[in-house]
């Protein structure tokens, strides 16, 4: 299905709500997809010894809402520049009072709540089952926990994030319902982006960065406003990107324990 990809990046980070510039830029570069042009030019540079791919997935003007957004073709993307473990940071609403804003959740589940979306990549003619039982890998999330907790930076090792379809926030009761699940992150672009990946045997990564309280947690905290989001977002830019530089330059060159890179062997009869 996948032609041999030319190797120009060995990690992939999709750029979210208030993060659009991450990395020295020593390349700009249009990648065409079979699913149509991805979400901006995918700019290429260096972290150490490490090839960085950055894409913003709602572009660097945030001009495509979440539900507009052309998922597979930035995941098609990054495959097709040589990725192997594609890291998504993201902007994200707490359910649970624990979860404070400006603290970090390493997710290792998603509830999808959107509809419509193509969140595939194997239409057939070979019938295909990717397991999405442990979506995101291991090895990168226990790394990033560590790193994280070397930085000082308040850190929740394990999260299920519900994805809602966007670009509208939940109502109360809608938010009240996902509080009493017990899940602790909310957002708009995990899915299908994180699966997408997971399809095409890349290790996958969320770190959300928790920028308020939910409008429903128990029914006393303010309604959440873009702009709130993004004043949050920008205040803790920079301890996100200490996370990513740090985190990128210890990832291993080889994947060996994760069993990300086989997946499809799995997934066919």
């Amino acid at each position: 299905m996948f032609k041999q990809p030319e190797q120009k990046a060995d990690i992939g980070v999709f750029g979210g709500s208030g993060f659009y510039k991450f990395i020295d830029i020593e390349e700009e570069i249009n990648v065409e997809t079979p699913y149509g042009s991805p979400s901006d030019k995918v700019l290429l540079g260096k972290l150490g010894n490490k090839k960085v791919a950055f894409l913003p997935r709602h572009d660097r003007n945030h001009s495509i809402p979440p539900h507009k957004i052309n998922y597979r073709a930035n995941v098609w993307a990054m495959k097709a520049l040589g990725v192997s473990r594609v890291i998504s940071p993201c902007a994200a609403g707490s359910l649970q009072t624990h979860v404070e804003p400006g603290s970090f959740v390493i997710c290792d589940q998603f509830v999808n709540w959107t509809n419509g979306r193509a969140d595939t990549f194997y239409d057939g003619p070979i019938a295909t089952h990717v397991s999405p039982a442990d979506p995101y890998c291991q090895e990168l999330r226990d790394l990033t926990v560590k790193t994280a907790k070397e930085l000082d930076i308040k850190v929740h090792e394990t999260g299920t994030v519900v994805v809602i379809q966007g670009p509208r926030f939940s109502t109360k009761s809608e938010s009240r319902f996902f509080t009493a699940q017990g899940w602790e992150v909310i957002n708009m672009t995990q899915y299908p982006e994180v699966f997408l990946a997971r399809e095409l045997e890349m290790c996958t990564l969320n770190i959300s960065l928790i920028t308020d309280y939910d409008s429903g947690l128990v029914g006393n905290v303010e309604p959440v406003s873009h702009s709130e989001v993004i004043k949050v977002f920008n205040q803790n830019n920079e301890k996100l990107r200490n996370l990513l530089f740090a985190l990128i330059e210890q990832i291993p060159d080889k994947r060996v324990n994760c069993g990300c890179s086989n997946i499809l062997e799995h997934s066919r009869i």
